[in-house]
């Protein structure tokens, strides 16, 4: 494999050191263990993760009460804590903090967050991995089984390194829980609030459907409201969260 380790992001490199050349190389444990942070396993209240610090040594505490790829990125969350926040005190952060959110919010967390996917789906590894596959949720779901991710952690870095316009957003019945967008993706189209009524996204969030639709091609203003957006056509995917929020991955078609 040959790298630029100049062009490397800072967790990358991390993992570079580390002797990281495959997915399967990702061993949180041991890399905590490396920078002076133990790792346990226990029931937590009140938050998901903590980071205890005394010194120069630090106990990062996983909460038990989640699948593995959520506990996977709740330690890597807190280990970029341990290394990049180290005269911030301790954290204890909930579910709110650990996820996508806040991603384009300018804090700590979200700057956690960021660190956090970089070390389960470094760039260096996902990019040679995405060659030539498509941005849905069915690639996401292959990559979080590769890297052993999440799926709405591996569906933000599907969309993230897509070549063409798309985005991952998350609905509930309601309202528009969070989105985000790849740099390809138009500056002047937004996503809309509300799930449209004609959409298997609402089906599912209305608890009718299956847990995860094929991609299908739709008139883009089901989503995404834009310049001549009656015009344009969009793929979409969605998937039924545990939490009961729908998931969907949105690629603009040419």
């Amino acid at each position: 494999m040959t790298i630029d380790f100049n062009r490397l992001s800072a967790p990358e490199k991390l993992l570079w050191g580390c002797g990281v050349r495959a997915p399967e190389h990702i061993d949180l444990e041991a890399i905590a263990n490396y920078r002076g942070a133990q790792v346990v396993y226990r029931r937590l209240d009140g938050c998901a993760a903590r980071l205890v610090k005394c010194r120069e040594r630090a106990v990062i505490s996983v909460g038990i009460g989640s699948y593995e790829g959520r506990q996977r990125f709740s330690l890597a969350h807190e280990l970029a804590h341990w290394i990049c926040d180290h005269d911030q005190g301790s954290f204890n952060c909930g579910q709110e903090d650990i996820g996508p959110q806040n991603a384009e919010a300018k804090n700590i967390e979200a700057h956690a967050n960021a660190y956090a996917s970089q070390l389960i789906l470094p760039n260096f590894l996902v990019e040679p991995w995405m060659n030539g596959r498509r941005a849905n949720l069915d690639t996401a779901r292959a990559l979080g089984a590769a890297f052993n991710a999440s799926l709405t952690a591996s569906a933000i870095k599907v969309v993230k390194r897509a070549s063409t316009a798309a985005c991952v957003v998350c609905h509930n019945q309601s309202k528009l829980l969070w989105f985000q967008k790849n740099l390809a993706f138009p500056y002047d189209f937004y996503v809309r609030r509300e799930l449209h009524q004609d959409t298997t996204a609402f089906s599912m969030a209305f608890g009718q459907g299956v847990q995860i639709s094929r991609p299908v091609k739709e008139a883009s203003n089901r989503w995404l409201s834009g310049p001549d957006d009656y015009r344009l056509v969009v793929e979409s995917q969605s998937v039924k969260l545990p939490d009961d929020a729908v998931l969907t991955v949105i690629s603009l078609l040419k």
